[in-house]
């Protein structure tokens, strides 16, 4: 048993490992689904649960999927739903504090950039009251920043008939770190009226499977290594100054 919305409650085991996948209903281009952020980080979330099986943690499980976060920056996109980094905050913090009745440590597995800064808060207040909780992003390295050719790669290996490449456009394909300002300040769409940072182009469901793997990789070993900082964000033990301060 991996999933934890399959388990009758005798046989979920005390003690034991949590991951929850936390991604977000928001617009990803005229091409991908509003949840590609949720099912990118179920995704990582079953494969890490399935390679960890076995190890100390027994068979980790996997919560059902929180899949509205704080996406105010997509705001004004139709379909997009964001409840706000308060909010957020609370159900991170009152899920967690329910899990930790049962559970031994829980990892939430984030898809979506915009929960970063409430994740970190919010687990670094479960940290202070004693809770084994951290989390930890899924990234592709070198991917570009939202609904471009990483994310396009993804779907297309895990949902390709969910992907509607004949209306992929290319949209402002500058490195996030530029961008950023702008996002914060004016959100995504004064930077792009398609809601596209990157380029589809070129994706394919190969890539997205190396992508997926890579992702697992990473995931798989952060929580092995179990390395946090002060806001419990598990670091890669191959790259510990790559944690963020």
């Amino acid at each position: 048993m991996r999933d934890l919305s399959d388990a009758v409650w005798p046989a979920v085991p005390s003690g034991a490992l949590v991951l929850v996948p936390v991604g977000s209903t928001e617009q990803h281009g005229p091409h991908l689904p509003l949840d590609t952020d949720t099912v990118v980080a179920h995704a990582v979330a079953r494969r890490t649960a399935d390679a960890l099986a076995g190890g100390p943690y027994g068979q980790p499980l996997v919560a059902p999927p929180l899949a509205y976060g704080a996406s105010g920056e997509h705001a004004d996109f139709p379909g997009t739903v964001s409840i706000g980094h308060e909010a957020l905050h609370a159900v991170i913090v009152e899920l967690a504090r329910s899990l930790f009745r049962w559970a031994g440590r829980v990892v939430f597995v984030n898809g979506h950039g915009g929960n970063t800064a409430t994740l970190g808060t919010a687990v670094g207040l479960l940290r202070a009251e004693g809770h084994d909780a951290a989390w930890t992003c899924c990234e592709v390295p070198g991917g570009d920043a939202h609904a471009g050719r990483a994310e396009t790669a993804l779907l297309l290996y895990l949902t390709p008939d969910r992907v509607h490449l004949d209306d992929a456009v290319a949209g402002d394909t500058r490195p996030l770190s530029v961008l950023l300002p702008e996002l914060m300040a004016r959100g995504v769409r004064a930077v792009s009226s398609s809601g596209v940072l990157g380029d589809p182009a070129g994706a394919s469901a190969e890539e997205g499977l190396r992508a997926m793997e890579a992702m697992v990789s990473a995931t798989v070993g952060r929580i092995s290594a179990w390395t946090c900082d002060d806001r419990g964000r598990l670091g890669d033990p191959a790259r510990p100054e790559a944690v963020d301060p």
